[in-house]
């Protein structure tokens, strides 16, 4: 095994952590598991990307796009040393370049950064998702963009994970005046959940994801 195979090894092993012990223990996103057993969940590990010329992401993005029951990708960067400020720029150059490549309404992937470092506010539901999407490394999550237009029509709203109108969600229905989006009602349920078990429980588990992330590395690293 190459050093390389290594590192997508164990990047992948925590990246699977942080989905199996938050996501889906905490149930965060009700379509993570089905998703997953279905078949449906890419989760591909990137190393030395050029983070003003991503080509390596852009080939994969393209390699992808043909493999239409993989409607979740999830790009992982284990050595991509950036703060989530400068992570989520490095995101939208991604993203103006992916756009570049398509006629306007035709890009096949949306995409959102998942990065390690976030606090909890849980001030209101959408401040609670950076929190969420500490992922023991830098991610983007990819979505097709066919799934999104599923859910409601031709006008996609997304959630704090992803939105797939085939995958079973119960949701009790509200007055018409009551309604909210499927992301807005999936945040509000989070922000509950995160109340409930206590921000430290989750704190404690993301910590934990990370300090076997940081251990894992250094001791490839001394090898």
């Amino acid at each position: 095994m190459t050093d390389d195979d290594a590192l997508k090894r164990e990047a992948l092993r925590v990246y699977q952590r942080y989905a199996s012990e938050v996501v889906e223990a905490f149930d965060l996103c009700p379509w993570a598991a089905y998703a997953k057993r279905d078949g449906r969940v890419a989760e591909l590990v990137i190393l030395r990307e050029n983070q003003a010329n991503p080509t390596q992401s852009l080939a994969l993005i393209s390699a992808l796009v043909p493999h239409e029951k993989t409607e979740i990708a999830l790009f992982i960067y284990p050595d991509l040393e950036l703060d989530r400020l400068d992570f989520e720029s490095f995101v939208r150059t991604l993203r103006e370049q992916d756009a570049a490549r398509y006629e306007v309404g035709t890009i096949p992937f949306a995409m959102a950064a998942f990065h390690p470092e976030a606090r909890a506010d849980l001030s209101e539901p959408e401040r609670l998702i950076p929190f969420l999407r500490r992922t023991p490394d830098p991610t983007i999550q990819l979505v097709r963009q066919s799934a999104l237009d599923r859910v409601r029509g031709k006008h996609p709203e997304g959630t704090a994970f992803f939105d797939l109108s085939q995958f079973p969600l119960t949701l009790p229905l509200l007055p018409q005046k009551e309604q909210v989006s499927v992301r807005q009602r999936i945040a509000q349920d989070n922000l509950k959940t995160t109340l409930e078990v206590g921000v430290s429980t989750l704190e404690e588990r993301l910590s934990d994801i990370r300090r076997d992330r940081n251990e894992a590395y250094a001791r490839l690293r001394s090898v």
